[in-house]
């Protein structure tokens, strides 16, 4: 029997950005000063420790209670169906070995565990790899080092110093292996620099190690983006990505190692070209056979001016008002509107395939506070609300700010474990909010009278509302702006409702957040796992008013469920979680408490003997020396060795 190994901690050495944001050893430095305290911190974006001011109230401020009507059938402007893995997510192919594991053989175990999280409340996880560096990365049979990928930033190939890659069939073999475990559903990427010799390699391993698991194959990575990196001609028109695209469509349809020839996505726009351009084109029309999709990619700003010097001066303490409005997601997608309309009528999905808080890596103590975490949620349901089909959050590199997920560096990974952030805790509200049913429509209930801070959604299933999403962007931790829902339905209202709340103290908190009393802790300190005690309210209705009256503190977010079943199907007990089985570095792993070390005698404790952390050294006596109980210590937990190999 095959033996599978997995392992939580980081072997590829590297720094990268994410997408359009930015790649290489570069760190952003924060733009202005937010605090005294962080106006000095020069580390890794990621773990950035700036903290932002709340904005004040707003005046006036919104009503504190207000009636939430629910019809029951015939109910106008619901969404098309979704999926419980619509809120998905994006990773760039040059920090996957980071994030996936080594190779087939080696998993990140944080990683597993985030992904099960998800597929036990949604049945499945959508993961698109690719971004820039997809469009040159080349399929090799090996590396020179052996690696599953390796990097080279002498050859940087555009303005955001996207890395080219080359990788083996491993790190398709290694989704494979995270498919069967997760149930994890991938996008892949067809390299799109060189249209006069396509490299198909990776659809060709893609359909063959992946199968079912392979979900779409994106044919060009913001396209309207490639006149400016220097990528194209500047008279690159959206025809012009047209004919490429039937070129692509003419080689697949050569290469028999491809048997499915209906899985390209496109096209992938930035922002730049609008969508219609596009569709005006006939490339729907012509190409709809081998369309597994339509996509887009964007995000509601960018930060490249702190990175690169260009385009708008932005702070995240002046952005920061932005995030916390329901109009946020609403200009979002305004501009998509027609697009998902269309894509109804040629039949086919339209996927965000690509986003997140900013571009070029987003705003310190914005992209990683709980601003982000309520923001997502209201921006995903509202995408959901108007017919896109998935939304793919992106994760990069330890430069940027937005990751929903970041493993530790290499040399920090045997006593680091991941950070997770706040857009992956919007994940799991929005993962529930929809259920596992694939029946879930959602309707924006423009409730207290359209309110931009109270947003709320309703979800429902053949034509019965099953759960509500409230969210309460207003700052305010006297209690005066906690909120008082007072959700009725059309018939007779329910003897109670299960609530579960997404929690923090103020907008700009950074980490601990609670998603139902459950939280993945501070930088550093997650195993994937949620931790603490799952914390389910049950809030007891008034039916003979046909009233539950359901409190969204402020700020915080609430997630009711109209009846039991609805909680079931959306949370259907602990997930199945994997353990370390095996451990990347085999000596010199003992570790003490800081607090412990803080108040030792040290001037004693090496009296006597000489204690030793090389490889053939027994140090016991001297350990024992300077620890004036080793059993008093082993016993608290607080002298923590990591074994060569544990099977668990």
């Amino acid at each position: 029997m095959r033996l599978l190994l997995v392992h939580s901690f980081l072997l590829v050495t590297g720094i990268v950005q994410a997408a359009i944001t930015a790649y290489g050893p570069h760190v952003q430095q924060p733009l202005g000063t937010v605090t005294a305290a962080s106006a000095s911190y020069t580390g890794a974006a990621t773990y950035n420790n700036i903290i932002l001011t709340p904005p004040p109230v707003p005046s006036p401020p919104p009503p504190t209670s207000f009636d939430v009507e629910l019809q029951t059938g015939g109910v106008l402007n619901l969404s098309i169906p979704q999926h419980g893995s619509f809120f998905g997510f994006s990773i760039e192919f040059s920090v996957v070995t980071q994030v996936l594991g080594l190779n087939s053989s080696f998993l990140q175990v944080p990683f597993l565990n985030l992904m099960a999280n998800l597929r036990e409340r949604a049945g499945s996880v959508y993961v698109r790899v690719g971004g820039n560096t997809q469009d040159y990365a080349t399929l090799v049979s090996s590396t020179p080092d052996g690696a599953a990928l390796e990097k080279y930033y002498s050859n940087e190939s555009n303005p955001t110093d996207t890395p080219p890659v080359i990788f083996t069939s491993e790190i398709i073999k290694m989704m494979a292996e995270i498919s069967a475990l997760t149930n994890v559903r991938w996008f892949l990427g067809v390299p799109f620099n060189d249209t006069q010799h396509w490299r198909l390699q990776i659809a060709e391993v893609g359909e063959s190690l992946l199968g079912d698991y392979l979900i779409g194959l994106q044919a060009g990575n913001e396209p309207d983006l490639y006149s400016r990196h220097g990528h194209r001609p500047q008279s690159y028109s959206p025809d012009d990505y047209k004919n490429e695209f039937g070129e692509l469509i003419q080689a697949i349809s050569a290469d028999s190692s491809i048997p499915n020839k209906d899985l390209l996505i496109g096209p992938n726009l930035a922002g730049v070209w609008q969508p219609e351009q596009i569709w005006d084109t006939g490339f729907v029309t012509n190409f709809n056979q081998n369309l597994a999709a339509l996509a887009v990619e964007r995000y509601p700003t960018d930060n490249c001016y702190a990175q690169f010097g260009t385009g708008t001066p932005r702070t995240g303490q002046e952005m920061l008002p932005d995030y916390l409005s329901h109009k946020s997601g609403q200009q979002i997608v305004s501009e998509y509107l027609n697009s998902t309309a269309y894509a109804q009528t040629v039949g086919k999905p339209f996927l965000m395939f690509e986003t997140n808080t900013a571009s070029c890596g987003g705003f310190p103590g914005l992209s990683d506070s709980f601003t982000a975490a309520l923001w997502a949620v209201d921006y995903g349901l509202q995408m959901a609300y108007v017919n896109f089909t998935s939304a793919l959050f992106h994760i990069g590199g330890q430069s940027v700010y937005y990751n929903p997920f970041t493993p530790p560096v290499t040399n920090q990974s045997t006593f680091h474990q991941w950070t997770i952030g706040p857009v992956y805790y919007s994940a799991l509200f929005v993962a529930e909010a929809l259920g596992s049913s694939n029946q879930s429509q959602v309707l924006d209930l423009q409730m207290n009278d359209g309110n931009e801070f109270t947003p709320g959604y309703a979800i429902y299933e053949n034509g019965q509302p099953m759960r509500v999403a409230l969210i309460n962007f207003v700052d305010d931790a006297s209690g005066a702006s906690d909120y008082t829902a007072s959700i009725s339905i059309t018939g007779t209202a329910p003897a109670q409702v299960k609530v579960k709340y997404l929690s923090a103290t103020s907008v700009t908190q950074k980490y601990n957040f609670t998603w139902a009393g459950q939280t993945f802790g501070d930088v550093f300190s997650s195993d994937g796992r949620p931790v603490g005690t799952v914390d389910i309210q049950t809030i007891d209705c008034d039916q003979s008013h046909n009233v539950c009256n359901v409190k969204v503190p402020a700020p915080g977010a609430a997630l009711v469920f109209l009846s039991d079943e609805a909680l079931v199907e959306s949370d259907q007990g602990p997930t199945m979680t994997f353990p370390t089985t095996a451990y990347t570095k085999l000596h010199n792993t003992a570790t003490i408490d800081p607090s412990v070390l803080a108040t030792s005698n040290g001037n004693k404790g090496l009296a006597g003997s000489l204690a030793g952390t090389s490889k053939g050294v027994n140090g016991a006596f001297g350990l024992a020396q300077a620890l004036p109980s080793l059993g008093a210590l082993i016993a608290g937990a607080l002298l923590v060795t990591r074994m060569g190999m544990v099977v668990t």
